[in-house]
């Protein structure tokens, strides 16, 4: 894969990635080909062949949204017996959060600071005030923290609350990284690999994947996957590509997920296991990831790894074709289908986006 192609992960602004599904190359009888990935994203320790997903959490995952996002998420605590601020933080009492924060900041205190502008910046429990985020931001910057670090780099990115300056948030950027932030080094690999802001060096920017991956950073560890498998900034090992790509899905990392199980399905990188991945399409599919939809559709519709279930393969196939995700081979399948079974089908696909609706 060349620069330029892998850069396709990265989108405007701060968040700088994504995978577009529409890229996806199909399935082809009588394995399972790898998405044409266009998403670069701790673990030596990752389990192979099998794959144990931990359980599911009980609620979405909290905002601020992962890594990559513009805002920063909120500072860890760094005593958790006397860290109030951040128990009410955690139990949406933002406006406690604040009050207990404010207290704390008036007598130096770094963590207050950035939790204060996390609140400012993101609106909970006071109203949204970009400056006094900055202004906060850059106390605890200024004290040495982190968070505070990555949070006000990635505003300077964004421009919110102020022009962009790229040039002030790449420093604050790596010093958020050298003490050891993974959203930092996250981000800064993903400028290097961009070429714009900062000269394009591969190396480096694989480099800082490996200590963001490392820490455990999921869009780090698929991104350093991508990496591996390309050979991209780094030797190729598809080995530790699926030892990455493992470590992401357990994460949750939906497009880890996907891509991990079409390696464990071919047995690339990782010792072969058919049904340990159908059951990881299964759940992606689930979790409405167009490309395992596609997938799964033509495991089950060919009785590949699995028996033939023509009704529920025809189902994630419908599917995946309104979210974009066509399959000219399916549909000449879903042609030679019964009328009565085309109506079997077309039912579930309608209670499939009747119970998407009411969640």
């Amino acid at each position: 894969m060349t620069a330029c192609r892998l850069f396709v992960i990265v989108v405007a602004g701060a968040l700088l990635m994504a995978a577009d599904a529409a890229a996806q190359v199909s399935l082809t009888p009588p394995g399972l080909e790898p998405p044409a990935t266009t998403k670069a994203a701790p673990n030596p320790k990752a389990k192979a062949p099998g794959f144990v997903k931990k359980p599911p959490a009980t609620e979405a995952k909290p905002a601020p949204p992962a890594p990559s996002a513009a805002a920063a998420t909120a500072p860890a605590p760094v005593d958790s017996n006397a860290d109030l601020v951040y128990g009410a933080y955690q139990r949406g009492l933002y406006k406690t959060a604040f009050d207990l924060a404010n207290a704390k900041a008036q007598v130096g205190d770094v963590k207050a600071m950035t939790m204060l502008g996390e609140l400012y910046s993101n609106a909970l429990g006071v109203k949204r005030d970009y400056a006094r985020a900055i202004d906060w931001y850059k106390r605890a910057s200024d004290g040495g923290d982190r968070e505070a670090m990555f949070a006000l780099a990635m505003m300077r990115l964004s421009g919110r609350g102020g022009p962009v300056d790229r040039e002030a948030a790449v420093k604050l950027l790596a010093s958020s990284a050298k003490l050891g932030e993974p959203k930092a080094a996250y981000n800064l690999a993903l400028l290097y690999l961009d070429g714009q802001t900062l000269p394009q060096d591969l190396k480096r920017s694989a480099e800082l994947l490996t200590i963001a991956a490392d820490a455990g950073n999921p869009e780090a560890q698929y991104a350093l996957a991508t990496f591996y498998k390309e050979g991209t900034g780094v030797p190729k090992d598809l080995t530790k590509a699926a030892q990455l790509l493992q470590a992401a899905a357990l994460a949750d990392n939906l497009d880890a997920e996907v891509e991990y199980a079409i390696a464990l399905y071919n047995g690339t990188g990782t010792p072969k296991n058919e049904a340990a991945a159908i059951e990881l399409l299964r759940r992606a599919a689930k979790q409405n990831s167009p490309i395992a939809q596609n997938r799964l559709a033509h495991v089950l519709v060919g009785g590949r790894g699995t028996p033939i279930d023509l009704i529920e393969g025809f189902k994630w196939h419908l599917i995946a074709k309104t979210a974009g995700n066509g399959d000219a081979q399916l549909d000449e399948r879903f042609a030679q289908l019964s009328d009565a079974d085309r109506t079997k089908v077309e039912d579930l696909v309608r209670l499939w986006f009747g119970t998407l609706a009411r969640k």
